[in-house]
């Protein structure tokens, strides 16, 4: 996106992705461009700032998970010891009662 000025008049083109191929697209001129120029750098802003703030609740909710996962592994030993101790066996990732022999 640029604001171009020729011959003391301001132009504004947006670069718009064909397939392979960026091509710029007349949008305005002189006030116009200015207010379109000014529009779409609040928006790119806004987005980047989105992004920050979805970056850090990620992180946030990173850092919650790592003890969740502790305990899930501990309830899922806790379950097998239980089950091999009640007489099952795992066969083809499901448990089965072991027979008597």
């Amino acid at each position: 996106m640029t604001l171009e000025r020729r011959n003391g008049q301001l132009y504004y083109y947006r670069s718009v992705r064909d397939g392979e191929k960026v091509r710029k697209v007349y949008v305005g001129a002189g006030e116009v461009a200015r207010i379109c120029s000014e529009t779409d750098i609040l928006r790119r802003t806004g987005r980047r700032a989105q992004r920050e703030r979805e970056r850090a609740e990620l992180e946030r909710l990173k850092d919650l998970v790592g003890p969740l996962e502790e305990v899930s592994e501990a309830a899922k030993v806790l379950v097998t010891a239980h089950l091999v101790d009640g007489g099952y066996r795992k066969r083809k990732g499901e448990w089965r009662r072991a027979r008597s022999g």
